[in-house]
């Protein structure tokens, strides 16, 4: 009688059904896997109590849903990556969170066929591969360093579409003019450039050279904030 509770009301004798024991078992592991997924994704990352929940979380939901459709992995994938996809449907997500939620997702799929052993070791292999190569700084800082916010404060007499186009020849790769505001009751512009500078280091030398040509008036760099960055 007790074996029925954990019956589908649609089985027959030709539907392969879950037990409870496998049911269970695949249950745990999932857990346990999520929560290794979790704690390597906690390692030297920025990260919320909600997210590092779900990543916990998910490898069940993914492995519980291949379980219960009855071998049917296509609608198994489908609905598992729908269940992702509310992550994003209002919050946009860095790409390294969304490859540690396809992997919470791999990891709940390989457990929900039975494979436990390859689960594990798919879980442990990419962990410590994402730990790795978050560690490693790939050239990130020296990219990051090279792509800059400039604001230069311009007197009104001075024509600033031109006005440092030799500058941004010499020191840098490219530069892009995104913002022009009027300041000082008109008197000042305040033009705003995205640049890629040719050398980091030289960063002081294009700065006093922009001095000397507006004036010695406010200039201003900064770390450019890029969408790319978040993808």
């Amino acid at each position: 009688m007790l074996s029925n509770l954990f019956k589908g009301i649609f089985d027959t004798e030709l539907t392969a059904t879950v037990s409870v024991t496998d049911f269970l078992l695949c249950l745990g592991f999932a857990l346990g896997l999520g929560l290794i997924t979790a704690a390597a994704y906690m390692y030297r990352t920025r990260y919320t109590k909600s997210f590092v929940t779900t990543l916990a979380l998910l490898p069940a939901v993914v492995c519980i849903v291949i379980m219960l459709v009855n071998g049917n992995i296509g609608a198994g994938v489908a609905v598992a990556g729908a269940f992702s996809l509310v992550r994003f449907r209002s919050v946009p997500g860095t790409a390294k969170e969304i490859c540690m939620l396809f992997l919470a997702m791999g990891t709940g799929l390989i457990t929900g066929m039975g494979y436990l052993g390859f689960a594990v070791l798919f879980t442990i292999i990419m962990c410590v591969i994402f730990m790795l190569y978050n560690r490693l700084d790939l050239g990130a800082k020296k990219n990051a360093a090279a792509y800059k916010t400039l604001t230069v404060t311009i007197p009104e007499d001075l024509n600033y579409t031109e006005i440092f186009d030799d500058i941004f020849e010499q020191y840098t790769k490219s530069h892009e003019l995104t913002r022009v505001k009027t300041t000082n009751m008109g008197s000042l512009f305040k033009a705003t450039y995205n640049i890629v500078l040719r050398d980091a280091t030289k960063e002081k030398e294009m700065i006093d050279a922009m001095r000397c040509r507006n004036g010695n008036l406010e200039i201003c760099v900064s770390s450019q904030e890029t969408i790319s960055s978040e993808l």
